[in-house]
């Protein structure tokens, strides 16, 4: 593939900035007529489910007419097109992990799932992720359909050949710590040159903020961007940078670097191993994948809501049930690398056999544990327009030999006056 889902993810942070949280524009009128209707429009983007399950949906819920479509291009500006009437606004919809934020100022426009009964189905599910698409005042608009515990990959022949570690639980162990990590990046450079640690420096970042408990902007509306916690990322993100371990790749060389060792780690999500088995087959039984230094952190994850219109809020709700139950959830890891929000998947077979790839690793034993450890952080919708600023001034340190620490200075500069533009104090 050209462009990975990790790239998605990172140009949507960029769109934000520039668009604002569009989703935050009134629209929707209010839902009228019946409220039994046996004609539900179902939409989605390619990718976001799996579809045999929702084949199988259609076939599951036979008793209504169930229309899905699979919707290309901007999704959440299609979504905010389609909401502005009862006619034209889907029954059932997706939105996106990165999305889901900016429409919780406005979340009397989706149906509060805890009184359709997910509130009782919600110990079975990761609460860290329910609380993503949770308002302050308790009402639930999205049920989780997948997350992306991170993790690192690694190439276990390179490792072996600088003399590192190369066992997962070793790895793991003994790169536990961000300066660990690094540390193994400069041996592993020294020992093959053309071998880097690191793709790029943002995703280091990513990462770092992602396994803390703060980001941009606080609960109360507050920039938070310019305390210790971003600022600690910040410095742990240019270490490899001014170390010589990264490999400053912000473009679609990716693919040809994971394939010919240029790469020797890569950091990124669960859903991130079939970017690499896409980008490299032939590299298959290389990689193993150890815990992601310095602990959990999350990359995507998207939900299914239901908009106010619904014209049949129970049985919409018993179709997202059924297309999410922890089955289901299996079988999406397996036809679409979506990785369960619901921890009694992780022991069915889908998840824990070993996989090829991976020299038969059972990665589960790193991703599972991980996904029930990730730090439950508050995402302002401003918080994608905000952090926008920091990946671009990494980019400028990587790609123009920008000075760290003016950098960062102008990427706060920047971040602040996006929040200000964004209502943020």
């Amino acid at each position: 593939m050209d462009l990975s889902r990790r790239r998605f993810l990172q140009a949507a942070v960029l769109t934000a900035a520039a668009a604002g949280a569009t989703a935050a524009c009134g629209g929707g009128t209010g839902a009228s007529g019946s409220k039994d209707s046996k004609n539900l429009k179902f939409w989605y983007w390619a990718g976001g489910l799996s579809d045999k399950v929702v084949a199988d949906a259609e076939k599951h819920f036979s008793d209504v007419s169930l229309k899905t479509s699979v919707i290309g291009g901007d999704f959440k500006t299609k979504l905010l097109t389609g909401m502005k009437t009862a006619q034209t606004a889907p029954d059932i919809t997706g939105i996106k992990g990165e999305d889901i934020a900016s429409f919780l100022p406005n979340a009397g426009r989706f149906l509060d799932l805890n009184s359709l009964g997910m509130d009782k189905l919600a110990p079975e599910y990761l609460s860290w992720k329910l609380k993503q698409a949770t308002t302050q005042d308790g009402k639930l608009i999205g049920f989780p359909i997948d997350i992306g515990p991170c993790a690192m990959y690694y190439r276990e022949d390179l490792f072996a050949k600088a003399g590192l570690p190369t066992d997962p639980a070793k790895v793991s162990s003994e790169l536990s710590t961000w300066d660990a990590y690094f540390e193994a990046g400069v041996e592993l450079h020294k020992a093959v040159p053309k071998t880097f640690l690191v793709n790029n420096i943002g995703s280091v970042f990513s990462m770092a903020v992602g396994q803390g408990t703060s980001r941009f902007i606080d609960a109360d509306n507050k920039f938070i961007g310019d305390q210790d916690h971003i600022r600690t990322a910040w410095t742990t993100a240019v270490k490899p940078y001014t170390l010589g371990i990264d490999a400053k790749i912000n473009d679609n060389t990716w693919n040809a670097a994971i394939g010919n060792g240029t790469l020797g780690t890569e950091i990124g999500a669960a859903w991130h191993a079939l970017d690499i088995s896409n980008a490299a087959p032939g590299t298959k039984g290389k990689w193993r994948v150890a815990s992601l230094p310095s602990g959990p952190s999350n990359l995507g994850g998207s939900f299914l809501c239901l908009p106010s219109t619904c014209a049949n809020p129970e049985k919409a709700f018993e179709i997202i049930k059924w297309i999410l139950s922890p089955e289901n959830q299996a079988r999406g890891f397996t036809d679409a690398a979506l990785f369960p929000t619901a921890p009694a998947a992780y022991e069915l077979p889908a998840l824990t056999g070993g996989d090829a790839f991976f020299g038969g690793q059972k990665t589960i034993e790193i991703f599972g544990p991980a996904a029930e450890k990730i730090p439950a952080a508050y995402e302002a919708p401003a918080d994608a327009a905000v952090s926008a600023a920091y990946f671009n001034e990494l980019t400028n340190v990587e790609a123009k030999g920008k000075d760290p620490e003016t950098a960062w200075k102008d990427a706060v500069s920047q971040a602040k006056q996006i929040a200000q533009r964004q209502g943020v104090k």
